[in-house]
């Protein structure tokens, strides 16, 4: 398979995570995706690796896109700090459980989307709920769920966010 696709939601409040991402070979589509995702930035929109600590990125080699305009430092923090940490760990433990095989990660790559509420306060709730989405995420891709038949047993579920 050339992309897998993911997403997850976790926690309440304000400090809500939803992850959407993308696991790929570098040569295909999600590696052209990855590229673009750090030679293309602006302004609001600063796309990073994701690090576990300074000089040490995980593998695959994951870039963290913002799916909300960064409008200050205080969430330009939030996501360098907390939801950073989050995702790196969470790709690390995903290679070390098996769900990512070890021996693709230097062949895959992620381009991984995190939603990071303007008015999110409590950073070790910004950690602990990207850590679960993003694990969850890309168990999800990993696994090719939901498949068609979970899709449609599920479908006239309320979404959290509907409006009405």
């Amino acid at each position: 398979m050339s992309m897998y696709i993911g997403e997850g939601l976790v926690g309440e409040g304000n400090e809500i995570a939803h992850i959407d991402l993308l696991i790929g070979s570098k040569d295909g589509p999600v590696g052209q995706a990855f590229a673009n995702a750090l030679a293309r930035q602006s302004e609001g929109h600063t796309n990073l690796l994701a690090v576990l600590t300074p000089n040490l990125a995980v593998k695959p080699a994951t870039v963290m896109v913002t799916k909300v305009t960064i409008k200050g430092m205080k969430q330009a923090v939030q996501m360098f700090g907390p939801a950073q940490a989050a995702v790196a760990k969470a790709v690390a433990d995903s290679v070390e459980a098996g769900v990512i095989p070890k021996n693709k990660a230097e062949d895959l790559v992620i381009v991984c989307g995190v939603f990071i509420h303007p008015a999110a306060n409590d950073d070790k709730k910004i950690y602990e709920y990207n850590y679960e989405a993003t694990k969850l995420s890309i168990a999800n891709a990993m696994a090719g769920k939901p498949t068609a038949d979970e899709m449609i047993a599920g479908k006239d579920s309320v979404h959290p966010f509907r409006g009405f």
